[in-house]
């Protein structure tokens, strides 16, 4: 009789969370991934240590990468082959188109591997497998902010030398352009991650594409100076609008039109839906597809 009372009463127990199959389209479940926002802090915290554990510089190295291959340009494409930076001082033209990219590079790839680095914790416990992208995106905002930090301290340098800089009041902006680029990134790599689930060589295509396409962006030469028969790849180039906002927006020099803005706004929210409606689906199958 009490075996019996007992498991009536374990009938009757309220559970906290109901775990089932998606099944809508845009089934998200934002609402767990709020209610999981330690974890992306403790992803935060797993990647920042196995990336810099064992090294000499550490977090160094978020602002000597893109300073060395800002030296690197300036020699290349400022004086060897004479690219102008539309009046910008050459070390603040490069470091912040730099940063920039290496931000966007940063969300792709890490959102293309978020199932093939995680496969062994999301094919043994649940937890909302969104707060995985958004961890590593946060993470890159972090870094970036310190290479932003830096970038400021290069400004203060060279206005107090008497360089004549003209950053407006859209600089205020700064946060925005961040999110711009983030979203369009990590919506990319969440395309990607979901193909390469299933085709592993992909991933090389990927490595190898995301290098060439730097030089359809305007990173290391103004908008100004690309030749105006190739104006069209950039229009399809979302990532060639945020960059060159950017330098207007901190360094009043540069111009991009309207149009190119709008473009490259649609196309980050074109993205993004793809990107989630992949993710969503492909999280359901992905164990047994890896």
């Amino acid at each position: 009789m009490m075996e019996k009372d007992s498991i009536t009463k374990n009938d009757d127990a309220q559970w906290t969370k109901v775990i089932t199959a998606k099944r809508r389209l845009l089934d998200l479940h934002l609402k767990d991934v709020w209610d999981y926002r330690y974890l992306i802090k403790r992803f935060i915290k797993r990647d920042f240590v196995v990336q810099y554990k064992q090294t000499i510089l550490g977090p160094l190295w978020y602002v000597i990468q893109p300073l060395l291959s800002s030296i690197m340009y300036i020699f290349v494409f400022g004086n060897l082959a004479g690219i102008g930076t539309d009046g910008v001082p050459s070390i603040l033209f490069y470091f912040g188109g730099t940063m920039l990219w290496t931000f966007f590079t940063g969300t792709v790839l890490g959102g293309s591997n978020v199932f093939l680095n995680n496969k062994d914790v999301f094919g043994k416990v649940y937890f909302p497998r969104l707060t995985v992208p958004i961890s590593i995106a946060a993470g890159l905002v972090i870094k970036l902010l310190i290479q932003f930090a830096l970038l400021v301290c290069i400004y203060l340098y060279l206005i107090i030398r008497g360089v004549h800089v003209y950053p407006t009041w859209w600089a205020f902006s700064f946060p925005l352009i961040v999110l711009w680029i983030g979203v369009l990134g990590t919506s990319l790599g969440l395309i990607i991650s979901s193909l390469t689930t299933k085709y592993r060589d992909l991933k090389l295509v990927v490595d190898f594409g995301i290098q060439l396409a730097m030089y359809a962006t305007p990173v290391v030469y103004p908008l100004s100076e690309a030749p105006k028969k190739f104006f069209w790849l950039f229009y399809i180039n979302p990532m060639s609008a945020p960059i060159e906002t950017f330098r207007i927006c901190f360094y009043g020099a540069g111009s991009v039109p309207l149009s190119m803005i709008l473009i490259s706004l649609g196309t980050t929210f074109l993205l993004a839906f793809l990107g989630l409606v992949l993710f969503t689906r492909n999280e359901r199958n992905f164990v047994d597809v890896i």
